[in-house]
């Protein structure tokens, strides 16, 4: 998968840009200024819009013209998605509210201290489902990799409040297996995604909205390495400010064989992400070719 690196387009300006919007007139206006800035990605990102126009004709069978403004929505619902990730963050005052579809399970979870794992995707908005995840009193890991410009990310520690989560950072060795196995060990839940793979790891084929696709074989490796339980997890955006954040009854397999776990295990994953992906496609943040093999 060359053409995802692991990272993404934004530049610390631009965060200070909106940052100072937002502290200074709110998320509305925000969103206003934000509607440029998608105008211009939908122009002058030719490879972005080129694999988000083939997703929405090919994948979703759209016509050209709705293809077109479903590329410019994705955009501006990718930006708002950054936004409220800062507003949270930094703890700016917000109208945002929440539908918790499945918070028992997860208590259920927390209550059997197992440790857990959540999977999700690049649907939605993770962050703000770091945020809710608060509610349930334990402590929350999330796993993703550490390509995000550094002056960004030093902007975004200055204007963040209290972390309410760790961030196990993927690097090139084996630190954050180590740090992945103390979390289940402490009974800890652990989040990461489930559908992006750096060039060299190691795939799980399937078809994935009528073609060939390929997926990580890590995260379901490591349930079935550590045996704890797994449930789906995703929060997705139903108004400006509004989210719906849903997580699917934990999963426990036959731990007997570990082929078979994985197998099952991948399988749900693929057809509820297929499902989210159809219900929210302009919501699906993926920028490459997803079917390229």
């Amino acid at each position: 998968m060359p053409l995802w690196q692991g990272k993404s387009k934004a530049s610390p300006l631009g965060y200070r840009i909106f940052v100072y919007i937002l502290k200074k007139f709110g998320v509305q206006p925000a969103y206003v200024l934000l509607r440029f800035v998608a105008f211009y990605y939908l122009l002058f990102s030719f490879k972005s819009s080129k694999a988000a126009f083939s997703f929405f004709r090919e994948r979703m069978g759209f016509g050209r013209f709705k293809s077109i403004r479903k590329i410019f929505r994705n955009y501006y619902l990718f930006g708002q998605s950054l936004i409220d990730r800062v507003v949270v963050m930094a703890e700016i005052p917000n109208r945002f509210s929440f539908d918790f579809d499945g918070e028992e399970n997860l208590r259920q979870m927390v209550k059997n201290q197992k440790g857990g794992l959540l999977l999700s995707a690049h649907i939605g908005n993770w962050e703000i489902a770091g945020h809710l995840l608060k509610r349930l009193n334990t402590k929350i890991n999330i796993v993703m990799f550490d390509r995000e410009h550094e002056k960004i990310k030093q902007y975004l520690d200055s204007v963040s409040g209290e972390k309410t989560v760790n961030v196990i950072v993927v690097g090139n060795g084996l630190s954050h297996i180590y740090e992945i196995s103390d979390a289940f060990k402490n009974n800890e839940l652990v989040c990461m995604h489930a559908d992006r793979f750096l060039d060299g790891n190691k795939t799980l084929k399937q078809i994935f909205l009528g073609a060939d696709a390929r997926f990580p074989l890590g995260p379901f490796l490591l349930a079935a390495q550590f045996k704890v339980p797994v449930s789906f997890t995703f929060a997705m955006k139903e108004t400006n400010t509004h989210y719906h954040f849903s997580a699917t009854q934990p999963l426990e397999y036959d731990y007997s064989s570990k082929e078979k776990l994985i197998d099952e295990m991948f399988q749900a994953f693929v057809q509820e992400m297929t499902e989210k992906v159809k219900k929210y496609p302009e919501q699906w943040y993926n920028y490459y070719n997803f079917w390229q093999q």
